[in-house]
């Protein structure tokens, strides 16, 4: 029995050419033949940067209390808020610390994260089998996921994150607008993520989504948007009337996004749960807001 020399095919004796690849029986085995696969059993080890840059398996279960569940391939890795994993495979092995390289980087994004509401650590989770890792936020509330190109960024609340694939870079960004971050609701400080990768968020409530045309405005009650898009502009506008500033109930100001770009609101923040559940220990009950209400921690924003 003979084979082929170019693809390994067996063939009769008298066999001239091969049924398979047609080459010439004792001819030299053409440059071009494709290289033999990877062997599957060392898929990690040959692949650990193909497999990161694959798209999440995952799901996003519960209603208002809802938890993400990432099923990780080897060697795909992600990294989360510290104290926002629920639970893991041993699969999936994970490691606290701080971002940068240098002493000088890490000081300086341990500050950036302080300045966001986060805290001083992020912990990444790699799988090296096949495994899986449930995260959730911190009171009820709703995840957010975003598939993000290269360079492509969306504007977050503070404290909001949850966690992103690590080829996602989260930084800080300071609102433009003087007016926008005294009366806002957001604060001075959004955070920014940057892609390629996903990205997953953690506001309260339920989710509403406006995708605005050039132009098209939104007015929103300060302190109830979740995210928007790089391209959409924030600002604010005093409510009208000075009957309807002091007893409407929604404070002075209303948040103001322009489009071009997406915008996502949220319908519970913390401080108007709070209002709710002690309304003693809080500056005037339910949801009503004196008209003061929009000058309290400048630096802060209503989720907190």
């Amino acid at each position: 029995m003979a084979f082929c020399t170019n693809c390994g095919n067996k063939m009769p004796d008298d066999a001239r050419f091969c049924a398979v690849c047609g080459q010439a029986v004792g001819a030299v085995p053409g440059s071009s033949m494709p290289p033999p696969p990877p062997p599957s059993s060392g898929y990690a080890s040959w692949s650990a940067a193909s497999a990161t840059a694959q798209p999440l398996d995952y799901t996003i279960q519960g209603d208002n209390l809802q938890v993400a569940r990432v099923r990780l391939k080897a060697g795909q890795e992600v990294y989360a808020e510290a104290g926002k994993m629920l639970y893991k495979t041993p699969q999936v092995s994970w490691e606290t610390r701080m971002q940068g390289e240098s002493i000088g980087q890490k000081i300086w994004g341990a500050l950036k994260r302080k300045l966001m509401g986060e805290s001083l650590f992020l912990t990444y989770f790699r799988a090296t089998a096949d495994g899986e890792v449930g995260f959730a936020g911190s009171y009820p509330g709703r995840i957010q996921p975003f598939r993000l190109r290269a360079g492509e960024s969306v504007m977050v609340q503070r404290d909001s994150f949850l966690f992103a694939q690590n080829t996602v870079t989260l930084n800080v960004a300071f609102v433009k607008k003087l007016g926008a971050g005294f009366f806002g609701g957001e604060g001075f400080i959004l955070e920014k993520l940057t892609g390629p990768g996903e990205v997953f968020i953690h506001a309260g409530g339920d989710f509403v989504e406006f995708t605005l045309g050039p132009g098209e405005v939104l007015q929103v009650d300060t302190g109830c948007i979740v995210a928007f898009d790089e391209s959409v502009q924030y600002d604010i506008q005093f409510v009208g009337g000075i009957k309807t500033a002091i007893f409407g109930g929604e404070g002075l100001f209303l948040a103001t996004m322009t489009g071009p770009g997406r915008v996502i609101v949220q319908s519970m923040t913390l401080e108007k749960l709070r209002r709710e559940l002690a309304p003693g220990m809080t500056k005037g009950g339910g949801d009503e807001r004196g008209p003061l209400g929009n000058f309290t921690d400048l630096f802060g924003s209503e989720d907190r």
